[in-house]
């Protein structure tokens, strides 16, 4: 019997095989696995601060002091 549908893990939401989705945990999937939909920041200044935007699903490197002021990130993984 050929499958049609997987199922997330995270989410149990349902989808047809050979489709792609993000899921509520900001990894983007498909049938046979799920990664990361984001890099996290591992270098920048050390007066910025990096802060998850879960519904961005990025993160966002920001001076400690005002966070209008977006930083450079030098080296990121993921």
């Amino acid at each position: 019997m050929n499958q049609t549908h997987c199922q997330d893990d995270v989410d149990k939401t349902w989808h047809p095989v050979g489709s792609t989705w993000r899921n509520s945990e900001c990894m983007d999937c498909d049938c046979s696995e799920c990664c990361s939909a984001y890099s996290i920041p591992k270098q920048f200044p050390d007066d910025c601060v990096s802060v998850f935007d879960s519904v961005a699903c990025a993160y966002i490197v920001h001076k400690k002091d005002d966070p209008s002021v977006q930083c450079p990130i030098y080296a990121a993984v993921g």
